[in-house]
């Protein structure tokens, strides 16, 4: 894979990922770009024990712009974009209106002076956008094996580059497809945050597994996994080195979760093995998915990791992926139970979707 770093008319960073060595990628983004004033930082909920990212300057983003004015497609004749190359294999670049970044100016301690209930700190940190591909009109699942292998480079390499950036504590890869889910812009393409905290979620899995360690001495994803497998019922698909279930206890109507076999922290730690592996399960799945209701599903795939430096003994790298679609033609809404007190909901059994999900011919 060959990588080439350049830099956007406003100064933000762009990598180009190519899947051939000899290719030769522009570097010079021709836009006239007005600066972008950021306006980031996080707050303290004391009531949640979270940090909520304030990001005023996003209110101005791009938002559902038609295909021929789409910014992440390549630059051809007139039309300049956010990638200065005529074609590209995978791309990788800051946002424009990143929820973080390395530039945010300094904030005050507090939101109220004097007041401990209400810490604030510059909102430190990068947001990165991966297109997938050049082709405007293909989705994840229609790449090819080979792609989807450059994908997986390339969220190793931001991983292990955004691990190293001051304050950063936790790196969070994630795809998020279809309006349903409030996509923006339709070209094929994910994101990475960079957090300068371990955000709830997260912190609360990682505080379970500390629990349960101490408890059984044993770790907690690792009997997971294991009690998934002994079960079968759920187990969606599997392969020499992943295994891919619907949990027992999903929260959403389509919810499948994706281990290695092998506890790792992250995606730096897969072997050469698991790697070459990926791409067979991943493609799998995502087909499976398109394929239960007849029509491309709007889903969000997140990558769960190690944060930067800790509990790496504990943390178990899985992805998750999930939908909001409960039918053909419904959506599950979050409303007052889940929404307004977290108690979650969900219309069909685990057992039932996954065996939907099985029957899919692939």
């Amino acid at each position: 894979m060959k990588k080439t770093a350049t830099r956007l008319a406003d100064g933000r960073e762009l990598i180009y990922y190519d899947e051939s060595d000899d290719a030769v990628r522009a570097t010079e983004d021709l836009r006239d770009l007005p600066h972008v004033t950021l306006a980031s930082e996080i707050r303290y909920d004391s009531l949640q024990d979270d940090w909520v990212i304030v990001a005023s300057h996003r209110q101005d983003r791009t938002f559902m712009p038609p295909a021929s004015q789409c910014p992440l497609c390549p630059t051809r004749g007139s039309h300049l974009t956010e990638v200065p190359s005529d074609d590209y294999d995978v791309v990788v670049f800051e946002n424009r209106f990143p929820s973080l970044a390395t530039d945010v100016p300094d904030v005050p301690a507090t939101v109220d002076p004097g007041e401990a209930l209400t810490p604030r700190r510059p909102g430190f940190g990068r947001c990165e956008v991966v297109c997938f591909s050049s082709d405007h009109d293909v989705s994840f699942a229609d790449l090819p094996r080979e792609r989807v292998r450059t994908v997986l480079d390339v969220w190793i390499d931001r991983t292990e580059e955004l691990s190293a950036l001051e304050h950063v504590e936790l790196v969070f890869p994630f795809e998020n497809r279809g309006a349903e889910i409030g996509v923006t812009l339709t070209h094929p393409h994910g994101q990475i945050y960079a957090y300068p905290f371990v955000p709830q979620r997260a912190k609360t899995m990682l505080a379970t597994a500390r629990r349960y360690r101490d408890e059984h001495g044993r770790n907690l994803f690792d009997d997971i996994v294991a009690t998934e497998r002994r079960a079968g019922s759920r187990i969606v698909a599997a392969t020499d080195c992943w295994m891919a279930f619907v949990p027992a206890a999903a929260r959403w109507p389509v919810e499948i979760h994706l281990y290695p076999n092998r506890r790792v922290p992250d995606l730096p730690a897969l072997d050469e093995r698991e790697r070459s592996d990926f791409s067979t399960i991943y493609l799998d799945l995502l087909r499976r998915m398109d394929g239960l209701f007849g029509s491309p599903l709007p889903y969000i795939a997140a990558w769960h990791q190690a944060p930067v430096g800790e509990d790496r003994d504990l943390a178990s790298l899985h992805l998750e992926l999930m939908s909001v679609r409960r039918t053909a033609d419904k959506l599950k809404y979050l409303a007052g139970s889940e929404s307004g007190i977290g108690a979650w909901i969900n219309d069909i059994s685990p057992e039932a979707r996954a065996a939907q999900l099985r029957s899919i011919d692939v």
